[in-house]
């Protein structure tokens, strides 16, 4: 009996095969794409909601590209020192290109302490996490599980829990990672639960009215999913450091426009 409980744990929290949408790098492309017009709309375009709502299409979609890569991945530090090395570097120009600047972030003058002055300002720029932050907490909560260690496992779940308040997306950004990963073999296992538990996300808020029902604008991340459980094959091929390096490069991008804008 022992045997058969080892057996299918190690099924539920080491999947072999990936039986949804393998394309992931349209998946990839397409996040990116909806990022940017995300948070264009945000910086640039407030007032074109639609922008917004493209932009819930971003991270589904990122989510589940870390589940696949958890399955794939052959070499997982370098994985995850990747995903931890392109947040090190993306942090303050996150915060300053989406507008989460604080004053304790200046609050060490420049002219008089230089140094001090410009590691105290990464350092409380990560007051409010950039998402790489969220993508990492995932795959580390996804590997606790797949290698037996339920202890940390559950510890890195407690932090996301009581941390939820500055981690991007929160808790149900990281379950939503974990979701995918879990159920990643089966697309009629994966479809039911990752769909409920978009909609309950989506429910939380009300932004938006529909047939009688509020809800918030997470909600409209559900159309991400066709792209995730829909199979295409469209062969394109993306080298992973334009991948990984986009998230930097796009903030970099926002930052320089509103500079400009101010001139």
């Amino acid at each position: 009996m022992a045997s058969k409980k080892t057996t299918a744990l190690s099924a539920l929290f080491a999947p072999k095969e990936v039986g949804l949408n393998r394309d992931t790098n349209l998946l990839k492309l397409v996040a990116m794409i909806s990022m940017l017009i995300d948070h264009a709309g945000k910086m640039f375009f407030p007032r074109y909601q639609l922008m917004r709502i493209i932009g819930r299409l971003a991270f589904p979609l990122y989510a589940y590209c870390i589940a696949v890569g958890c399955v794939y991945s052959k070499d997982r530090l370098k994985y995850l020192s990747r995903i931890l090395g392109v947040g090190l570097i993306a942090q303050p120009f996150y915060a300053v290109a989406l507008g989460h600047t604080t004053q304790a972030m200046y609050a060490v003058p420049f002219a008089a302490n230089p140094v001090g002055a410009v590691v105290n300002f990464y350092v409380q720029s990560w007051a409010v996490p950039n998402i790489m932050y969220t993508l990492a907490l995932g795959l580390m909560l996804i590997w606790s599980l797949r290698d037996g260690q339920y202890v940390c496992a559950a510890a890195v779940a407690l932090y996301v829990w009581k941390a939820q308040g500055t981690i991007n997306y929160g808790w149900q950004g990281v379950a939503l990672i974990a979701l995918f990963y879990l159920t990643i073999g089966h697309w009629w296992v994966s479809l039911p639960v990752i769909a409920t538990f978009m909609l309950w996300w989506g429910a939380q808020g009300a932004s938006y009215r529909m047939f009688g029902a509020s809800f918030g604008i997470q909600m409209f991340a559900i159309l991400a999913l066709p792209l995730i459980y829909i199979p295409t094959w469209s062969k394109l091929k993306i080298n992973k450091w334009v991948y990984y390096l986009y998230y930097p490069a796009h903030l970099i991008g926002i930052m320089l426009i509103e500079f400009a804008q101010k001139m």
